[in-house]
């Protein structure tokens, strides 16, 4: 596999669900990869990465998207709080806006810093008590919370549980966005994108599919 099999892939996607060519981003996840891999994928001209650690953006995304102007790094991972500040500073989309204390965080930085990255609310569509995002009936009284912090997220993102069919998950996230009015379905990983796109998935997220196992860490 490699860039331009997903590509083709997530094309014939959009084709099979009669939408237009290029309704979906694809995020390519760069997490815990080796800085040649992420080298090529931007040399072949992709543009859209996500990441999943702070830190770790941080160490290596200034000076590539200094090189590479018009680049966009999306997180994409569990964000802490604390480190609202330099997400904000960071990156261009934050897809795990989960919780009302990191709402206010981000309000916050926001406001402080003039910057304005897209948000997407992480759902917890299977209501897994271990997992993070905000259940679907609570999403109304979360988003009401949000405007009032002046945020406006653009969209909704989930995580299907292991083991089971992701389509009813990416289903009821689709149902979501439209009652709230909301433009973005961030949805859809390396194995099951091509049944998010069939269920109105805008963002993908794919990484190993892309460059190749991670480190050890980060399997």
């Amino acid at each position: 596999m490699g860039l331009d099999d997903i590509t083709r892939r997530i094309r014939a996607a959009e084709s099979a669900a009669g939408r237009a060519p290029g309704s979906v981003t694809l995020i390519a996840v760069s997490k815990l990869q080796p800085s040649e891999r992420v080298a090529g994928v931007l040399a072949a001209g992709h543009t859209v990465f996500g990441e999943n650690y702070v830190q770790e953006a941080q160490a290596k995304w200034p000076a590539w998207t200094a090189a590479h102007p018009g680049v966009s790094v999306h997180m994409i991972g569990p964000l802490q709080s604390n480190k609202a500040r330099a997400a904000v500073q960071l990156f261009d989309a934050i897809h795990t806006l989960d919780r009302v204390t990191l709402a206010r965080k981000l309000a916050a930085q926001m406001a402080e810093q003039g910057r304005h990255p897209q948000l997407f609310v992480q759902v917890n569509t299977g209501d897994e008590p271990q997992k993070a995002g905000i259940l679907a009936d609570e999403l109304p009284g979360f988003l009401a919370l949000c405007a009032e912090l002046s945020l406006s997220p653009e969209g909704l993102m989930c995580i299907p549980p292991d083991g089971e069919d992701p389509a009813p998950h990416f289903t009821l996230l689709r149902d979501l966005a439209r009652d709230h009015g909301l433009p973005g379905l961030s949805m859809g990983m390396s194995a099951d994108f091509e049944t998010a796109i069939a269920h109105g998935a805008t963002h993908v997220r794919v990484g190993s599919a892309i460059f190749g196992a991670r480190n050890a860490q980060g399997t």
